[in-house]
């Protein structure tokens, strides 16, 4: 029959979940060193529990030597001669164990720094335990128990353990009661050196999972697939679902009837909002549809390799889209997992005119190169910010006459130089284009005269050449009828006309 003591090491063992013979190895740890204290020694010292009696041995454990000169250190070590006094049957190598007095003489000191040991070693097989049932279970859902709150943290009972909830694992929208059961999702397990190890959270996106593979059968059966989900606890969620069968609607389905399964899982959040997204493989329009509610006027891939995308909304929808503190935008990247420079189409519009402007600014012509301007205007000009010829033209009269020493006169002066230059430059491109027209229409010439020397046999003159190629314009549909009267008309003489037969 077991001791008293040993009955109640088992029921300590069982109320912490731990193995018994840990906490008996703690007890016999403990009475080591109130014996060490107590005798100041520093011999090997062991200690043993008597199950059925209850009773804990003390003795000191030393290695049978040879002969004398084998003793190194007295307390640790002893001859074979001086071992078989105390126990006769002892061999070489073996050890010798030493009973050591405790009954009566450990004192309350002794006592108290037993107690110590024991429930330190206690302690850290509990938190093995706890580490070793919990670590496998990360990312899961449990139902807890609110058991205390310590300042913004919430302790929960496991059951097994005790868990922490922290203040940046918790939804702003709740508030909790001692006693209240709630699902949490295991976050993390730690090897804490006091308190809970196990830390669990409301705000993790594994919740809303959860959530919907509890409320909507379609994804619990694996017809509808959870792709991706954003979160922002106590504030906004982004879900991406996709169905796997044509015929089922995922974001209805995860609507439910007039919305009933997402109120249900939104009444579970405390009111957090929830946006169902259907899921495309296409990033562009995948960004379209998680943007909602704000409406994209068109989205643009900048860089695939960096994923980098830019989306341009309605100058109206550009405070929707970003969102309170840019919420809807960040959620959107964090689902898409693409970085989204979000930009009105007035951003946009000045955009593409700066990079205009910094276009037409690097081919920039100086005012220089105008004829007709004097020195004395172009220092006018210079001085009021005006410094080449693009700008020039781009200004209105009213603009130029606002100029300091610019009249009517000068304005239509300045406005017939700069149209003189252009119309220079125009003229400059259609002469260099024309030789270029000619260089085309002389290899045509060339094969036209080549072609008729093969139809002949005979060389084609000049002239030959142009009557061919003019009856080939004229679409004449023989060849050699067109060359006989070519050679004709260029060869042979004028006749003199025939004397008329009625004089």
């Amino acid at each position: 029959m077991a001791s008293e003591l040993y009955n109640t090491i088992d029921a300590l063992s069982r109320e912490k979940g731990i193995d018994p013979q840990i906490v008996v190895s703690a007890v016999e740890d403990a009475i080591v060193v109130a014996t060490r204290k107590y005798y100041k020694t520093q011999e090997n010292l062991r200690a043993q529990l008597d199950k059925e009696t209850g009773k804990i041995r003390a003795f000191a454990v030393k290695t049978v030597v040879e002969n004398p000169e084998q003793v190194e250190d007295p307390q640790l070590q002893v001859t074979l001669e001086d071992a078989r006094k105390v126990d006769p049957s002892i061999e070489l190598g073996g050890e010798l164990q030493i009973p050591k007095v405790t009954e009566g003489i450990l004192g309350r000191i002794a006592a108290q720094l037993a107690k110590q040991v024991i429930f330190q070693k206690v302690r850290e097989a509990e938190r093995d335990t706890v580490y070793n049932e919990y670590i496998g279970r990360v990312a899961e859902i449990v139902n807890a128990t609110v058991k205390r709150i310590e300042g913004p943290d919430v302790i929960f009972d496991l059951g097994k353990a005790e868990a922490r909830m922290s203040r940046k694992e918790q939804s702003r929208l709740e508030s909790f009661a001692i006693g209240e059961r709630v699902r949490v999702v295991i976050a993390r397990v730690e090897r804490a050196s006091k308190g809970p190890g196990v830390v669990v959270s409301r705000a993790a996106p594994e919740l809303v999972q959860h959530l919907f593979q509890t409320e909507v059968p379609e994804i619990y059966d694996g017809t509808v697939v959870i792709r991706a989900i954003a979160r922002e606890a106590g504030e906004r969620t982004k879900i991406a679902v996709m169905s796997k069968d044509k015929d089922v609607d995922a974001v209805g389905a995860c609507v439910g009837m007039k919305g009933m399964r997402v109120q249900s899982i939104i009444r579970e959040l405390r009111g957090e909002k929830i946006d169902i997204i259907e899921y495309h493989e296409d990033p562009v329009t995948f960004a379209e549809k998680a943007l909602q509610p704000a409406k994209v006027s068109r989205v643009t891939v900048v860089d695939a390799g960096d994923k980098h995308l830019e989306v341009v909304v309605d100058d109206s929808q550009l405070a929707l889209a970003i969102c309170k503190k840019g919420q809807n935008v960040r959620l959107a990247a964090k689902l898409l997992g693409w970085k989204i420079d979000i930009k009105s189409e007035e951003e946009k519009r000045q955009e593409v005119e700066q990079q205009m402007s910094a276009l037409v600014g690097s081919t920039a012509t100086p005012l220089e190169s105008v004829p007709g301007l004097g020195e004395g205007l172009i220092e006018k000009l210079t001085a009021a910010g005006v410094t080449t010829v693009e700008a020039l033209a781009d200004m209105t009269p009213e603009q130029l006459e606002a100029i300091e020493g610019i009249g009517p006169k000068t304005v239509e002066k300045i406005s017939l130089a700069v149209n003189n230059y252009f119309s220079s430059l125009d003229a400059g491109e259609a002469a260099a284009e024309a030789p270029a027209e000619a260089e085309l229409a002389a290899p045509e010439a060339a094969a036209t005269a080549e072609a008729i020397e093969a139809a002949d046999g005979t060389p084609a003159t000049g002239q030959e050449a142009t009557a061919e190629t003019e009856a080939v314009e004229a679409g004449s549909p023989d060849e050699t009828d067109v060359e006989s009267e070519g050679t004709a008309d260029s060869e042979a003489p004028a006749e003199e006309p025939a004397p008329s037969e009625e004089k």
